[in-house]
């Protein structure tokens, strides 16, 4: 005789069990269930007729299975607790002789990405419940999200790769809070995020047709002119004669990167470079003054390789030791 422990996942759909689970839950003599069990009404579609329970019995499942084979179909959070009193009985129990045969079946299994999901369920119960979080718009969480961003980056700089992981899932739940607060309008600009999934997937394949498509490239420098001219074309169908190559370029961006992203853009276009001459910029901007010396420092980054704001963070986080190591020593003469 045995007892037979069904671990499912509830981030499948319920009756999407492996040929194991199925043969396994026609073939047991007895089958029991929660009356709130996702899986019951599956079972009952597949004409099997379980034995429904409120609550299981370790003390009874052993019992029984030492009469016929019995089926536990576990709650979707693994039983765990259940799992150790029927392993203590079946341990401590020395007054039979042939011992009891307990077997961990695996149902279905949690494909990769399946814990967004959790994610999504979460957003939408904090949405619903937490005062906080249900009065937030888009614009509030506007602060929040630049910080996160901000903190990866200082992460990934800081070569901190085990934070890495924390900071990313920060990120990954801004994404989650502005689709739930997109998903409640109705007003056409309504979204969710199996749309914003659905839109970047589609985005990622369009502009990877040496992967996705028939497009043979010579190597990155190929992929990158593919993906320039298929990011044109979308400009094109969107904003008609009036694209840009700078369409897109967030103006709110901090001022170094926002200057090297559109000598980038610029540079791609070939446009003429005495559109970066100092004396050329507008009788707005001094030649000579602070702005435009650092646009040109910009440049300067620009043909080194280098990155400007990257390295002004550099700079940065050295002054900002120096200043930490001042104070303690200053703290350490004042004792």
């Amino acid at each position: 005789m045995s007892l037979t422990l069904l671990a499912t996942t509830h981030r499948v759909a319920p009756g999407l069990l492996t040929w194991r689970a199925w043969d396994a839950l026609r073939s047991a003599a007895t089958v029991r269930i929660r009356a709130e069990h996702p899986l019951l009404p599956a079972l009952r579609d597949a004409g099997i007729v379980p034995e429904v329970v409120d609550a299981p019995d370790a003390a009874r499942l052993v019992a029984d299975a030492r009469r016929e084979d019995v089926l536990w179909v576990a709650a979707p959070d693994g039983d765990e607790a259940l799992m150790r009193d029927i392993g203590g009985l079946v341990v401590e129990d020395p007054g039979v002789e042939a011992p009891l045969d307990v077997e961990v079946l695996h149902g279905s299994y949690d494909l990769p990405g399946a814990r967004l999901l959790d994610l999504v369920s979460v957003m939408d119960t904090l949405r619903r419940e937490c005062p906080w979080d249900r009065k937030q718009t888009h614009a509030t969480l506007v602060p929040y999200l630049l910080e996160e961003a901000y903190e990866v980056t200082d992460t990934i700089e800081s070569g901190d790769h085990g934070g890495l992981r924390e900071e990313l899932g920060d990120v990954l739940m801004q994404v989650a809070f502005h689709s739930v607060v997109a998903s409640e309008r109705d007003d056409g600009t309504e979204f969710t995020i199996d749309d914003v999934a659905g839109a970047i997937v589609d985005k990622l394949v369009r502009r990877h047709p040496h992967v996705f498509g028939d497009v043979t490239v010579s190597g990155a420098d190929e992929v990158d002119a593919n993906w320039e001219q298929i990011k044109a074309a979308e400009r094109a169908e969107k904003s008609g004669a009036e694209a840009s190559a700078l369409d897109g370029v967030p103006m709110g961006q901090p001022a170094l990167s926002l200057a090297a992203q559109l000598r980038r853009r610029a540079a791609r276009l070939d446009a003429p470079a005495d559109l970066a001459h100092l004396a050329d910029l507008g009788e707005d901007v001094d030649p000579a003054g602070l702005g435009a010396r650092l646009f040109a420092l910009v440049g300067e980054a620009a043909e080194r390789g280098v990155d400007a704001e990257a390295e002004l963070r550099a700079v940065s986080r050295v002054f900002r030791d120096r200043v930490r190591a001042w104070e303690r020593r200053e703290r350490s003469a004042e004792r």
